[in-house]
């Protein structure tokens, strides 16, 4: 009876001590399925130098009027007939997907402050219908861009010598990335706009920076 007895206990807590083990594996598989379709490193890169900008709008934008929000930003110029409407309409999409109500803005810098008046880029943007209470538009001096470009947020631009263009059109180099900037002003993280799956990787990213404030309260 003894022996039967303690082989009954034996299997109770064989079976419990599985049982434990499986919830904690299924957890962690869970866990690793989660990070595994995120695919998202979001190290802290860099601070962000401060800036005035002027939007759309004709008005001043600075690196302090959008603190506290998380923000995507890439550069393009109006006239460009290469990766800039593609660009500007992944950035349209990226405005629809994001979560109603999210305090996350979209911001598009130019290379060509020259043409890229604040009524042009108004006009441009409204080409993609961009809600401009969400979506801005930046010009300023050159030197004032390339600061914030190259120095904070690593979007190369590079204007071409004459004998280098193909097309009238064809007056920059630039970066066709998307970076994502936190609620401190820091860069967080880029994509290149040729990436299959950038919709869900931008997204993601938001989510993860704004999670990310949330636990910190």
């Amino acid at each position: 009876m003894k022996e039967t007895s303690r082989r009954i206990q034996w299997l109770v807590w064989t079976s419990l001590f599985l049982t434990i083990v499986a919830i904690a594996c299924a957890f962690v598989a869970s866990e690793l399925r989660k990070q595994a379709a995120s695919g998202i490193s979001l190290p802290m890169l860099s601070p962000l130098p401060d800036f005035t900008l002027t939007n759309q709008n004709g008005q001043p934008v600075t690196l302090a009027d959008l603190r506290g929000q998380v923000w995507i930003a890439d550069i393009i110029f109006t006239s460009c007939a290469g990766p800039c409407p593609v660009m500007t309409k992944q950035m349209s999409e990226l405005q629809t997907a994001l979560p109603a109500g999210s305090v996350t803005k979209l911001v598009t810098l130019t290379t060509h402050p020259d043409v890229d008046t604040p009524e042009v880029l108004k006009r441009y943007g409204q080409r993609f219908k961009a809600d401009f209470s969400r979506w801005m538009f930046l010009t300023g001096s050159k030197q004032q861009i390339a600061r914030l470009a190259r120095d904070g947020l690593k979007l190369v631009t590079e204007e071409k010598k004459p004998e280098e263009r193909t097309a009238p059109e064809d007056l920059f180099i630039h970066s066709t990335l998307f970076v994502i900037v936190d609620k401190q002003g820091r860069l967080r993280a880029s994509f290149e706009n040729e990436d299959p799956h950038l919709k869900k990787k931008v997204i993601g990213a938001v989510r993860q920076l704004l999670r990310e404030d949330e636990r910190k309260k």
